[in-house]
Protein backbone atom coordinates (compact mmCIF):
# COMPACT_ATOMS: atom_id res chain seq x y z
CA UNK A 1 0.00 0.00 0.00
CA UNK A 2 1.21 3.46 -0.72
CA UNK A 3 1.20 6.37 1.71
CA UNK A 4 2.33 9.96 1.80
CA UNK A 5 3.06 12.45 4.58
CA UNK A 6 0.17 14.85 5.09
CA UNK A 7 -0.90 17.88 7.07
CA UNK A 8 -4.15 17.82 9.04
CA UNK A 9 -5.88 20.70 10.79
CA UNK A 10 -7.95 19.41 13.73
CA UNK A 11 -10.26 22.41 13.81
CA UNK A 12 -11.13 22.69 10.12
CA UNK A 13 -10.55 19.00 9.32
CA UNK A 14 -8.59 20.11 6.25
CA UNK A 15 -6.17 17.55 4.83
CA UNK A 16 -3.37 18.34 2.42
CA UNK A 17 -0.25 16.58 1.19
CA UNK A 18 2.85 18.00 2.83
CA UNK A 19 5.16 19.96 0.52
CA UNK A 20 8.03 17.86 -0.87
CA UNK A 21 6.52 14.64 0.54
CA UNK A 22 7.38 11.41 -1.24
CA UNK A 23 5.30 8.26 -1.61
CA UNK A 24 6.29 5.62 0.96
CA UNK A 25 5.32 2.01 1.55
CA UNK A 26 2.72 1.95 4.34
CA UNK A 27 4.15 -1.21 5.96
CA UNK A 28 7.57 0.49 6.20
CA UNK A 29 5.95 3.58 7.73
CA UNK A 30 4.22 1.42 10.35
CA UNK A 31 7.55 -0.22 11.22
CA UNK A 32 9.22 3.20 11.43
CA UNK A 33 6.65 4.24 14.05
CA UNK A 34 6.70 0.87 15.86
CA UNK A 35 3.09 0.25 14.78
CA UNK A 36 1.92 3.22 16.88
CA UNK A 37 -0.61 4.23 14.22
CA UNK A 38 -4.33 4.79 14.32
CA UNK A 39 -6.96 5.43 11.73
CA UNK A 40 -8.48 8.94 11.84
CA UNK A 41 -11.04 9.01 9.03
CA UNK A 42 -11.97 8.10 5.49
CA UNK A 43 -10.76 10.49 2.81
CA UNK A 44 -12.77 11.27 -0.31
CA UNK A 45 -11.22 14.49 -1.59
CA UNK A 46 -7.62 13.33 -2.08
CA UNK A 47 -6.81 11.64 -5.35
CA UNK A 48 -5.46 8.07 -4.91
CA UNK A 49 -5.80 8.04 -1.11
CA UNK A 50 -8.65 6.59 0.94
CA UNK A 51 -7.73 7.00 4.61
CA UNK A 52 -5.95 9.35 7.01
CA UNK A 53 -3.80 7.83 9.77
CA UNK A 54 -1.95 9.46 12.64
CA UNK A 55 1.40 8.09 13.75
CA UNK A 56 3.41 8.80 16.88
CA UNK A 57 7.19 8.66 17.15
CA UNK A 58 9.19 7.82 20.29
CA UNK A 59 8.89 11.44 21.50
CA UNK A 60 5.08 11.22 21.09
CA UNK A 61 5.12 13.70 18.20
CA UNK A 62 2.17 13.34 15.77
CA UNK A 63 2.57 12.71 12.07
CA UNK A 64 -0.25 12.24 9.58
CA UNK A 65 -0.22 9.96 6.56
CA UNK A 66 -2.66 9.58 3.71
CA UNK A 67 -2.92 5.91 2.78
CA UNK A 68 -4.43 4.07 -0.14
CA UNK A 69 -5.92 1.03 1.59
CA UNK A 70 -6.24 -2.30 -0.17
CA UNK A 71 -6.60 -5.92 0.92
CA UNK A 72 -3.18 -5.81 2.60
CA UNK A 73 -4.51 -3.60 5.43
CA UNK A 74 -7.03 -6.25 6.44
CA UNK A 75 -4.31 -8.91 6.54
CA UNK A 76 -2.17 -6.62 8.72
CA UNK A 77 -5.08 -6.04 11.12
CA UNK A 78 -5.71 -9.78 11.47
CA UNK A 79 -2.00 -10.47 12.01
CA UNK A 80 -1.81 -7.96 14.87
CA UNK A 81 -5.09 -9.23 16.33
CA UNK A 82 -3.72 -12.78 16.48
CA UNK A 83 -0.31 -11.55 17.74
CA UNK A 84 -2.09 -9.78 20.61
CA UNK A 85 -3.85 -13.05 21.47
CA UNK A 86 -0.52 -14.87 21.46
CA UNK A 87 -1.41 -16.89 18.36
CA UNK A 88 1.45 -16.19 15.97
Amino acid sequence: MKSILAEFDDTTKKISIKKDAVVEDWVAVCRKFNDDVSRICDVTDQEDYTTLFECFDDANQRFFYLVKEDKTVYRMKHKHFFDNLGLK
